[in-house]
């Protein structure tokens, strides 16, 4: 045991500050003592923080992003140089053990003792862990901390199947931990649904459902009576209360958290009878010179908050009244908004309705797994709500809360077509309506600042859970660069022209020389990696890159279904989809489609481009399949990508009697000249034999329609949500003139347009529209067809075809596994059922009917 030494004598004249915790909220509070000039920089006080863990402030809100590849250091929350600029003593792995109030002084887990004027307890909290027999055995953690995370992560890679008890927000996230990790995994929640104090009963079901067809085991409404082990001590079974029993190697508790009031009840400050360290409106324990924050104290309205936002809000007040000055807290927003599982979650306000003569309005899609709730008072007012699966509108409803809506609920939960969504923008918000509830920020208070950073720098505003950041950069001016992200201030066609002129062959070079200078050196983000990376892909030939999407730095830069060269589909399976130029197949090679489905055991469906789609593929059975189809003389129809899908035809003049061109010939020396080639979003085309249009080319980005002097050629043509025709952009066009006018198109499209712009909204907004467009394909008013015609040569000669480059080669093959530490394990969450000969995702159906939604009056609509 370590021999107390005498307390550190303060400094002379300056007044002392110990802090007792370094987690979130200690690190607030440390922020909003330097905010308010109480330092030793300053000149003003001496701070001793002693913290317990071995690392300093880290994100814990985000700590399952550990296992999304983020490091501890990623997950820091202290600035480098923090410390050392203020002059905070900062000691880790060094916590506090005891406190003596009459001598005030606290004295450190290494014997050290400290002096101090005023105390501030940070405490936190502890996961609960229920008092069943078996709790102790191996195999049995919490989810907590890095450290925790890290010893699950190790005991994982012996375990193939993980429970995790408590269906809360730190239960699911600890549970999509454990699937991440490739184990089979059970929820285990003693309440009749999942996150019983956020969403109600509604939201709980529609949330069971995602989350299951999502391949975890849920297990509502029991408790857990016993964890069992075998003779080694190691876990191996759970018994539950309804009397069922699990198999399992890895039982994570996760049952809630308790204050963290020990060492306040050993110095004899008062507490609460279910615990949390009692304090006043300013913080203020029964100790004058002794103040509580965060998940520790029990607050002047007889609450313990479990959430970050509250805690920084009592940190704030704290060190206002430290200052000399008046704060107080009396209560917070308990709103929480988040992703869970990659399933959106919000509740706000009264969400389960408590207030007297409330009325629902509800609209829930069991198909869909979208549920949304709002509460409304008698006289119309906003009093809360629960949002699942589309969250969209939190960060506007929520500050409305308290007041009557401007339009009619309904209509704020009810899909397109169906009399909604109407969108309440934030300028329909009153000045003094909180936006960030992390840090208490209005809307008044953000729109005095004009950027992103400069908000988050001077209000901390989106630094927080981050929920309200797209209602922040909606009232903000837009920036006068028009810049792609905060990482570039230049847009999409600038860096195009840029990574051409100058030959520029990786994203970290292009950062680095024409980035932002803030962002040179870092990372990039999720804006500008997939932009930059479609950039080089696209003019790869070009300027001597690798055309391979996955090679190298490139991998890292794209988007999800690049990165396995396969659509992602709903249960975790993928979809293969073959090239089928022009939708003309031999029976040969649709014999062989049939097989690999059949052996695969994959859903076909024929698609509306002419192809043949094939669901419910494993990513470690990808290049198993694209051999057999490779060997049979077929390629990657990159369905997958930003690129080109397919070029559909009617049978044209060989078979229809109203035919006037060979449009199959034409569709398939089009597909295979423009296959592979990236842009800011997919292409798409067809080719029609006469003007009866059985193609649909006028619904493509270029479609091609025969005359009997040769080919019309229309563009910027789109189906789904806000179809367009086609516009007319020459007629009567040779084959020769055809392809010239097309290969201009694409590359002039590709070096303008911005990220995700399909061919249609770039016509619209690109300045001087169809006319420009002609002007520079077809008259080449700006000199540049002879350079648009030699980017689509290289492009041509440059193709290779992903599936047959992948694997052939060992070493990219190596990324096409389920778990890296179980490369040949499959996984266990993709399942199917038979329907109609063929098999289809095991989603189970949502029970019950859909509930009605509810106006006012209360009578059903």
């Amino acid at each position: 045991m370590p021999v107390p030494t005498p307390p550190t004598a303060p400094t002379a004249g300056v007044p002392t500050i110990v802090v007792v915790g370094h987690g979130m909220v200690g690190q607030r509070f440390l922020e909003a003592l330097a905010d308010r000039g109480l330092t030793a920089a300053a000149g003003t006080a001496r701070v001793v923080v002693l913290c317990e863990e071995p690392r300093p402030a880290y994100d814990r809100v985000q700590l399952t992003s550990y296992f999304a590849g983020r490091t501890p250091e990623d997950l820091s929350l202290v600035e480098p140089g923090f410390m050392a600029r203020h002059g905070f003593e900062l000691r880790v792995g060094d916590p506090a053990v005891s406190v003596d109030r009459e001598a005030r002084t606290v004295t450190a887990r290494s014997g050290e003792a400290f002096a101090y004027d005023t105390l501030v307890l940070a405490t936190g909290s502890y996961p609960f862990v229920p008092p069943v027999p078996g709790k102790d055995a191996e195999g049995c953690f919490v989810y907590r901390t890095i450290e925790d995370l890290l010893a699950i992560e190790e005991y994982a890679k012996g375990a193939t199947t993980g429970a995790v008890v408590g269906g809360g927000l730190l239960g699911l996230e600890a549970a999509g931990a454990l699937q991440g990790l490739g184990l089979r995994t059970h929820v285990v929640e003693f309440a009749p649904r999942l996150m019983p104090v956020q969403v109600d009963g509604g939201g709980g079901a529609a949330l069971l459902r995602t989350i299951e067809n999502m391949g975890l085991t849920v297990h509502t409404g029991v408790g857990t009576q016993e964890v069992t082990a075998g003779k080694d001590g190691r876990v191996d079974g759970m018994s539950l209360s309804d009397g069922s029993s699990l198999a399992t190697d890895l039982v994570v508790f996760s049952a809630g958290v308790r204050p963290r009031d020990q060492l306040a009840r050993d110095c004899g400050l008062e507490v609460g009878p279910r615990g949390g360290i009692v304090v006043d409106e300013q913080c203020r324990t029964s100790d004058s010179a002794v103040f509580a924050i965060g998940e520790c104290a029990l607050a002047s309205d007889g609450r313990v908050y479990g959430l970050v936002a509250p805690g920084y809000e009592m940190a704030a007040a704290a060190a206002e009244v430290i200052a000399g000055n008046t704060a107080s807290f009396t209560g917070a927003d308990l709103s929480t908004k988040l992703k869970l599982l990659g399933v959106d979650v919000a509740s706000f306000g009264d969400a389960h309705g408590a207030a007297e003569g409330c009325l629902d309005v509800v609209y829930a899609d069991s198909r869909s797994g979208v549920y949304k709730k709002l509460v409304i008072g008698q006289d119309g007012t906003l009093l809360g709500g629960v949002l699942v699966g589309d969250a969209d509108q939190y960060g506007t409803l929520r500050p409305m809360t308290g007041t009557v809506l401007p339009v009619a609920p309904e209509q704020l939960v009810l899909p397109a077509g169906a009399g909604g969504p109407v969108t309440l923008g934030p300028s329909s918000l009153p000045d003094e309506a909180v936006i960030c509830s992390c840090h208490n920020v209005t809307k008044g208070a953000i729109c005095e600042h004009t950027t992103l950073p400069e908000v988050k720098k001077c209000t901390k505003a989106g630094t927080g859970c981050g929920s309200c950041v797209k209602v922040i950069g909606q009232l903000l001016p837009q920036p006068e660069d028009q810049g792609l992200c905060g990482c570039f201030a230049y847009t999409r066609s600038e860096l195009y022209e840029i990574v051409r002129t100058l030959g520029v062959t990786s994203y970290a070079a292009l950062l680095d020389s024409h980035g932002r200078p803030e962002a040179r050196g870092g990372d990039g983000c999720e804006v500008c990696k997939p932009t930059v990376g479609s950039v080089i892909a696209s003019l790869a030939p070009t300027v001597g890159a690798s055309g391979y999407v996955l090679d190298g730095e490139q991998a890292a830069l794209q988007d999800t279904n690049d990165h396995f060269l396969a659509n992602l589909q709903r249960n975790g399976s993928y979809s293969v989809v073959p090239r089928i130029p022009g939708g003309e197949i031999t029976p040969e090679k649709l014999i062989v489609i049939g097989e690999v489905a059949r052996d695969f055991g994959l859903y076909t469906k024929i698609t509306g481009g002419q192809r043949i789609d094939l669901f419910g593929a494993r990513v470690d059975q990808l290049p198993l399949i694209w051999t057999r189809l490779v060997d049979a003389g077929f390629e990657s129809g990159h369905a997958y990508g930003k690129s080109l899908r397919t070029v559909k035809s009617c049978v044209g003049q060989t078979w229809c009697r109203y035919g006037v061109q060979d449009s199959v010939r034409m569709a398939i020396d089009l597909e295979l000249r423009y296959r592979g080639l990236r842009s800011p979003h997919k292409l798409k085309s067809a080719v029609s034999g006469c003007a009866r249009e059985c193609a649909e080319a006028r619904g493509k980005d270029f479609g091609i329609i025969a005359t009997a002097q040769g080919w019309n050629l229309y563009v910027g043509g789109n189906g789904g949500a806000t179809p367009r025709h086609a516009d007319l952009l020459a007629q009567d066009l040779s084959d020769a003139e055809l392809v010239r006018l097309i290969d201009r198109f694409l590359m002039f499209y590709i070096r303008t347009a911005d990220r995700l712009e399909r061919t249609s909204t770039w016509l619209d907004r690109i300045e001087g529209g169809l006319d420009h467009v002609r002007d520079v394909v077809v008259h080449d008013s700006l000199g540049l067809c002879d350079e648009l015609e030699r980017l689509m040569a290289d492009h041509v000669a440059g193709y290779r075809d992903e599936w047959a480059e992948t694997i052939k080669d060992p070493e990219r093959l190596r990324r096409f596994v389920t778990f890296v530490n179980a490369p040949d394990a499959p996984d266990p969450s993709v399942r199917f059922v038979p329907e109609r000969d063929q098999v289809k995702p095991d989603l189970d159906i949502l029970a019950g009917p859909v509930l009605a939604i509810r106006t006012l009056e209360g009578t059903p609509s």
